[in-house]
């Protein structure tokens, strides 16, 4: 990723304080392209969760197939050692996704919102912005700079 000095952005919400040097914008570009991927981590989480609750629940037809199916003796497996399992030790996944919410994914973004704060008024996307004024064709249907 390299900024390049003197490029407008697309409008004024996006645009570069006064001062601010290419390096900082392409800083702040990379911790906004890192969050954007932890956003991510966070659906896969919850996808997982959901993934695991429904095979979880899946497990009361499975147990009640096979007492029916006479195999009362892997039933009896299947509910005492997987019906209810943790996924981690002492977790089920509703508490994996409270924690990484709590914890990793709200200090990242609090992190990353504070260095915005701090080094570029707060504005976001400036790095893109300015990625966007370079690379659109003006004049052309579906290249203008804003709605």
């Amino acid at each position: 990723m390299a900024a390049i000095r003197n490029v407008p952005a697309v409008d004024a919400e996006h645009s570069r304080p006064r001062g601010l040097d290419d390096k900082t914008v392409e800083a702040l570009g990379e911790l906004s392209k890192a969050l954007e991927t932890i956003h991510r981590v966070r659906g896969h989480l919850y996808s997982a969760h959901q993934l695991v609750g429904g095979a979880d629940l899946t497990l009361d037809r499975v147990v009640g197939l096979l007492r029916e199916a006479g195999h009362g003796e892997i039933a009896d497996r299947v509910e005492r050692d997987l019906l209810g399992r943790n996924l981690l030790p002492g977790r089920w996944t509703f508490q994996i996704v409270e924690e990484f919410d709590d914890g990793y994914y709200a200090a990242f973004q609090e992190i990353e919102r504070d260095a915005r704060e701090k080094l570029a008024g707060g504005r976001r996307h400036i790095f893109e912005s300015e990625m966007k004024e370079r690379r659109r064709t003006h004049g052309m249907p579906g290249h203008e700079a804003t709605p």
